[in-house]
């Protein structure tokens, strides 16, 4: 497996706020994504992590929300979707279906935001992300089954984007708060069972780290209207006072541009 990551047009910055390795990468580095960005729970200026991530992935807002609450710093490398860097043949040796996040750890390459989460607490138990009590730890895997195999393959931009192009934008956006609703819907049946401050309890567990990212953007992509579920409305509010997750928010990332709540 690769050891080292890519560089091509790629933008890098580390959470502990190091500046881009060359005069090369520097130049092709815009002013937002020269940001200082800390790890949340450490001031490290050094990190075997890196992270490839773009600021709107959801899969990638997850892996930020973990390594956050578990205090590992990382380098945060950009992959510009607008600009098909997925697509790089470099790129595609990560990540072999070109889809981020990547996560690399020493010498060791995974794929998948829902990998990455279980490596993560296997290899990082601290601050954990799935409780011990066997049926809490049960429902935060369906929570964050039910987002990653229901709800968010159905809103990707590059499924939306065939959808819009064969049958119209109006039916594009049908489709994806069709599947986004039914969704929720199930989801807020689950919760109301279940939750406490959070999904699962008082404490933040895998549930949350994947309804804030889904959350936020049926919110802000697709209008959804939170007020028809309370208990995901509730718990969202939540997150916002967490700092694990305010650190993860797209906006504050290195490569944060303009929101486009169109795409």
């Amino acid at each position: 497996m690769l050891s080292v990551p890519l560089e091509v047009n790629l933008s890098k910055r580390n959470h502990s706020g190091n500046k881009p390795d060359s005069p090369l990468m520097e130049n092709s580095t815009s002013q937002s994504q020269k940001q200082t960005f800390l790890s949340h729970g450490s001031s490290s200026t050094t990190s075997k992590i890196k992270l490839y991530s773009h600021y709107r992935s959801s899969c990638a807002w997850r892996v930020r929300i973990a390594l956050n609450l578990k205090g590992l710093p990382y380098e945060y490398i950009s992959t510009d979707l607008s600009k098909g860097e997925e697509f790089i043949a470099e790129f595609r040796r990560l990540s072999p279906l070109g889809f981020i996040p990547v996560l690399v750890d020493g010498d060791f390459v995974i794929c998948d935001s829902y990998a990455i989460l279980l490596y993560l607490e296997e290899k990082y138990p601290q601050i954990p992300l799935l409780p011990v009590n066997l049926k809490k730890k049960a429902y935060n895997l369906q929570v964050a089954n039910i987002v990653s195999s229901s709800i968010q393959p159905l809103q990707m931009i590059g499924l939306l984007k065939s959808i819009e192009e064969k049958v119209g934008l109006e039916e594009k956006l049908s489709f994806a708060r069709h599947h986004i609703t039914k969704g929720f819907n199930a989801l807020e049946i689950l919760l109301q069972k279940i939750s406490g401050k959070y999904a699962t309890g008082d404490q933040v567990y895998m549930a949350d780290i994947f309804l804030a990212p889904q959350i936020s953007n049926a919110v802000v992509r697709f209008n959804i209207d939170m007020s028809m579920y309370p208990n995901l409305k509730r718990i969202n509010e939540a997150y916002l006072e967490v700092p694990a997750f305010q650190e993860a928010l797209p906006e504050r990332q290195p490569d944060a541009v303009t929101l486009d709540v169109t795409s």
